[in-house]
C-alpha cells in the first residue's frame, strides 16, 4: 500500500499566504521538510515549522494537538512539539493547522539501531511521566490503546502465509488486558517520530507527531522497545521504565504484541516509504 493521495495541494506559496495573513509577526523563510500520511510539515525560519491536515481524516488529530499537548507539554517537558500559534481555515486552505516548535537533529529512522540506544533510558523517562491517568475528555482512537485482542481480525490478515509470527501473536494476544485506567498514550511511537540529537551520542532532542493521542493501555507506546530499539537499548529502556513505573510483566508482554501488531502495519503501508519499509523489518526482526 502507497502513501494516501492528499486531498489538498499544499505548496509554499499556500503556506505563506496563510501565516502572513493570520500570523505576519512570525513569517519566515518556508522550506519542505515532510510530506507524510496525514500532514505536511514546513520548516519556517531557523525555530519553527507549519504542521497542515493533508486530508480531511487528519483534521480531528491536528485539533487534539492544539487541545491537549500544551498541558502534556507542561507534564513531559519541552521534548513535546505543543503548538505556539493555531491557523484557521483560509486563503483558500479549508482546515485548521499549526505553527509549533522545530527541534534540530536526526529522525532516529536514519540513525542505525544500535547507535539509538543511547536515547532508550531519556524515552523511558519521558513515558514514565506521560503515562498516567488521562480525564474523560481525552481524545478517542479505535486503533491505538485499545485491547490488543481488537487487532486481531487485522493482523491475522497481515500474518497470512508468516506462521512463525502468527504463533507467536496467538500467545502474545491472550495475554491478560490492561486493569488500570486509561493513561495517556502518544499512540504512534516509532523511529520516524524521535528526534535525536544532531551528532553522537543520540540523545534524545524530540518526541513529536501527536496526531495518535490518545488514553489506553500503556502497552501501545511500548511497543516502542522492539520498534526502535535492538536488544541493548530496549533493556535499558525497560530497566529505567521499570525502575520509575513498577509496570507489571503482563503488559511488556502486551506491547511484544502491539510492536508485531504496528511492525505489520508499518510494513503493509510502507510500499513507497523505504524508512519506513526498513523499520518493519527491524521491528518484526527483534519481536521474534
Amino acid at each position: 500500500m502507497d502513501t494516501p493521495a492528499a486531498e489538498v495541494d499544499i505548496d509554499a506559496t499556500l503556506v505563506h499566504r496563510l501565516v502572513r495573513a493570520q500570523h505576519p509577526d512570525l513569517d519566515g523563510p518556508l522550506r519542505l521538510v515532510a510530506n507524510g500520511w496525514d500532514n505536511v510539515i514546513y520548516r519556517l525560519g531557523a525555530d519553527l515549522c507549519v504542521r497542515l491536515p493533508r486530508r480531511a481524516v487528519a483534521v480531528d488529530l491536528i485539533r487534539h494537538e492544539q487541545r491537549w499537548l500544551p498541558a502534556l507539554a507542561a507534564r513531559t517537558g519541552t521534548v513535546v512539539p505543543a503548538p505556539v500559534r493555531a491557523g484557521v481555515p483560509g486563503e483558500g486552505y479549508p482546515w485548521p493547522w499549526s505553527i509549533c516548535p522545530w527541534f534540530e537533529g536526526r529522525p532516529a529512522v536514519d540513525v542505525p539501531p544500535p547507535e539509538r540506544a543511547p536515547a532508550a533510558a531519556e524515552l523511558a523517562e519521558f513515558l514514565a511521566r506521560l503515562h498516567g491517568p488521562a480525564p474523560a475528555g481525552a481524545p478517542a482512537n479505535p486503533w491505538r490503546g485499545v485491547p490488543l485482542a481488537a487487532r486481531d481480525p487485522a493482523v491475522r490478515e497481515r500474518l497470512a502465509g508468516r506462521p512463525d509470527l502468527l504463533a507467536l501473536w496467538e500467545r502474545l494476544v491472550s495475554a491478560p488486558v490492561w486493569a488500570g485506567p486509561p493513561y495517556w498514550l502518544h499512540g504512534d511511537l516509532h523511529p520516524g517520530n524521535l528526534v535525536l540529537a544532531p551528532s553522537a551520542p543520540a540523545r534524545l532532542a524530540a518526541v513529536i507527531d501527536f496526531g495518535d493521542l490518545t488514553a489506553g493501555d500503556p502497552a501501545t507506546d511500548l511497543a516502542v522497545a522492539w520498534l526502535a530499539f535492538d536488544a541493548a537499548g530496549r533493556a535499558a529502556f525497560r530497566a529505567r521504565y521499570d525502575a520509575l513505573t513498577g509496570m507489571d510483566p503482563d503488559t511488556w508482554v502486551r506491547a511484544r504484541g502491539w510492536a508485531l501488531n504496528l511492525g505489520t502495519a508499518i510494513g503493509a503501508q510502507s510500499a513507497d516509504n523505504p524508512r519506513m519499509a526498513a523499520v518493519s523489518v527491524h521491528a518484526l526482526a527483534e519481536v521474534r
